[in-house]
């Protein structure tokens, strides 16, 4: 497996990532105008020569907030997310005072990973996600608690 950024004519295959895994997707267009900003970042993992998964990052001066961790089907439950998250702890862990994310609270997969790393419960929101309805677990890792 290979990490590496996110290039702009890679964007359709993000896109198609995006329609594979949620009920909303952002559209390409959405990814282009994120991908734009310099505040930004996205990293793609490479499985096999295929794209299979990538993660978004905005950082916001010593703040970070991932916008989006997706792995397609066929390629989950071979490390993939875990190896996109570890490499974002890596790459800001002395640049971020924190990470952090919302989650479904039905998505245990998704929470057992996050907690794996020292993601805490931070707060909740509610009805954030739509089809199904639900609300959003904030979970944040703080990277000053030595737990990284």
């Amino acid at each position: 497996m290979i990490i590496r950024e996110l290039t702009q004519t890679e964007i359709p295959e993000i896109a198609e990532i995006e329609r594979r895994c949620f009920s909303h997707p952002w559209s390409e267009d959405s990814i282009n105008d994120s991908f734009a900003n310099s505040s930004n970042r996205f990293y793609i993992a490479e499985f096999d020569g295929v794209i299979a998964g990538y993660v978004g990052l905005s950082v916001i001066i010593d703040e970070g907030y991932i916008l989006n961790v997706a792995v397609l089907p066929d390629y989950r439950r071979k490390g993939i997310a875990k190896a996109l998250i570890n490499h974002i702890i890596s790459l800001y862990k002395e640049k971020l005072a924190f990470l952090t994310l919302e989650v479904r609270p039905s998505n245990t997969a998704a929470i057992r990973l996050y907690e794996s790393f020292g993601f805490e419960k931070a707060g909740l929101r509610k009805d954030y996600y739509r089809e199904p309805k639900e609300d959003a677990l904030i979970l944040t890792l703080f990277m000053n608690k030595g737990n990284i």
